[in-house]
Formats: C-alpha cells, structure tokens, sequence
C-alpha cells in the first residue's frame, strides 16, 4: 500500500490502527512510521511487552484481526508493519530523546542524530 512518499493517508492510517490497537487492548508502548533509508520504504513499527511473552507471531495475528475491522481506506498492508519489542535497538534509541505518554501524538522527527545515530525520518504516535 505505502511506498517511499510519505502522505497524509498513511499518517491517518497509522493513528487508526494505533487507537484501534488500544481499544483491542494490546499494550502498545510505541507506534510510529519510520522511514528504512536502505530500502527506501517506510515501515510502521508497533513495539510491545507482550512481543516478549508471545512472541512476535501472535502479535501480527492480533494486528491482522485489528486491521480486518479498519475502513478500507485506513488499512494498511501487514508487509508494511513491524512488531518489535519493547526493548528494540530504535525504539530504545528514541525513546532517549522523545517520550510521549500514553496519549496519541503526531510528531515527526526528521534529520536528526541521537547518541551518534542518524535518523532520517519518523512520525511518532506514541513511545512511552
């Protein structure tokens, strides 16, 4: 569905998915876009505790039953979304520099370096 552009679609898209995770109850501890400058793509990262008791492979079918209830036009593809851990190296990473609480957010945090790591590109939701 996404591609390397950036839009107000996939922005939309994101903070639905996130609330309707949320009103799924699973513990969402951060959702943001984050642009892969290797592949030229833009992943949506949903990091989560329950990654760690699970495992990763229940997490994407809980997402998957949570996107099959979204409006055809804020759904997004399970190949453009990333369960990770709370623990995960990026997330870790901006969480050190951005913290949003358990609201929903929109900030975008572009071309900027944290500990000597270069961050092309991210929209945040939440990271907590």
């Amino acid at each position: 569905m996404f591609v390397d552009i950036f839009s107000e679609e996939m922005i939309s898209a994101g903070k639905e998915l996130t609330e309707y995770l949320d009103k799924a109850q699973l513990e969402v501890s951060a959702s943001l876009w984050f642009y892969v400058t290797d592949l030229n793509i833009w992943r949506l990262i949903i990091a989560s505790p329950e990654v760690r008791i699970y495992g990763p492979k229940i997490l994407y079918k809980k997402i998957q039953s949570v996107i099959s209830k979204l409006p055809d036009d804020k759904k997004i593809a399970l190949k453009d979304i990333s369960v990770v851990d709370n623990n995960d190296p990026i997330i870790s990473l901006l969480r050190t520099a951005i913290k949003t609480g358990k609201d929903i957010a929109g900030i975008r945090f572009s071309r900027n370096t944290i500990n000597g790591v270069f961050i092309e590109d991210t929209y945040i939701y939440r990271i907590i």
